[in-house]
């Protein structure tokens, strides 16, 4: 079986430093992390407290965030 990983998609890279953002999840989580091709991965399950941290830190809008679950093929 696999690792957990959060994957952040759509972040709007002109207005976001991605490497900068995935640096400050990482801290924040205290877990491994990339950006990379214009998303951020974040190991293990992370999604109620990266939501938590892009509305109340960053000014995201709670109904632009949309949690997707994939199955292991």
């Amino acid at each position: 079986m696999g690792k957990v990983v959060t994957v952040i998609e759509g972040i709007d890279e002109k207005v976001f430093d991605l490497k900068k953002l995935v640096s400050y999840l990482k801290s924040k989580l205290a877990a491994g992390g990339t950006a990379k091709n214009g998303r951020i991965e974040i190991q293990g399950d992370h999604r109620t407290k990266i939501k938590k941290i892009l509305i109340e830190e960053f000014g995201f809008k709670p109904e632009n965030i949309v949690f997707i679950e994939e199955k292991e093929k």
